[in-house]
């Protein structure tokens, strides 16, 4: 069995995190393993604090799980500060990587700012060498080029800005234009494909951002190349936000089962 690592914050609700990601390797065949970086106090309404894992602690998390296990992805998710970024360069330098998938998380759905600057600029000089997928969302993307973006010309321009920055490969998600497909643009630095899908109406879109981007690391843990792998990738969180489950009073989960839950003719 293919195995993937996520690096990345706890979701106490489940919808999110290392708890989406987890679910997304299991759902894609592919075991999943955990170098928890935060735990998050929240539920479906709103996050209410946050304790950060000592970098220490998520540094040797990654390295001995290297030292014995054979791991085909990475995926990193939320890294809240500077030491926390440092930290996981470090191990992930230390222990040969395979290919890694960063998701951003820097901006809010609702455009709330997660990342100081200066944290940002450490993620951008740390992790965006070390990895070979980079997923910002519109809001991730403005951040990091400084420039609206509203449209999907606008988004191919970031994706070659953002390649600048050290990147390999830049998947822009444009879910958050308000157009009536959602579109993302992907770009290799050679040429740019855009994916379509219909856009769901459902408030229920809790952690999409954190699935899509370990759905991306699940395929590429199971040999599929970039384009196939975001392909894939698309279809499944699309799937994921159609059959999405009001949990919750807030903004629930997708469901990271649907297609499971289906074959086994469960609702």
């Amino acid at each position: 069995m293919k195995v993937a690592l996520t690096i990345a914050g706890s979701d106490s609700s489940g919808g999110a995190g290392i708890q989406a990601d987890l679910k997304t390797f299991q759902a894609h065949g592919v075991f999943g393993m955990s170098a928890v970086t935060a735990v998050t106090v929240q539920n479906t309404q709103k996050i209410y604090d946050i304790q950060e894992i000592e970098p220490r602690i998520v540094h040797d998390q990654i390295t001995c799980l290297f030292d014995d296990i054979k791991i085909d992805a990475v995926k990193i998710g939320m890294v809240s500060s500077i030491e926390l970024t440092k930290a996981i360069a470090r191990a992930l330098k230390a222990v040969n990587p395979p290919s890694v998938v960063l998701d951003p998380v820097m901006i809010s759905k609702s455009g709330y700012r997660l990342l100081n600057q200066d944290a940002q600029d450490a993620l951008v000089d740390n992790l965006f060498p070390l990895a070979e997928v980079i997923t910002p969302n519109i809001y991730e993307a403005e951040a990091l080029i400084g420039k609206k973006i509203n449209n999907v010309d606008e988004m191919k321009n970031a994706a070659q800005e953002i390649l600048n920055l050290g990147a390999k490969k830049v998947v822009v998600t444009g879910g958050h234009l308000e157009e009536d497909r959602a579109t993302d643009v992907l770009y290799d630095g050679k040429e740019y494909k855009e994916l379509h899908s219909h856009r769901v109406e459902t408030k229920n879109t809790h952690g999409t951002g954190c699935t899509f981007s370990s759905a991306i690391a699940a395929n590429i843990a199971l040999g599929k190349r970039f384009i196939e792998a975001v392909s894939l990738a698309k279809e499944y969180i699309t799937g994921a936000i159609e059959h999405s489950l009001s949990i919750g009073q807030g903004y629930g989960p997708t469901h990271h089962f649907f297609d499971l839950y289906a074959k086994a003719g469960i609702n």
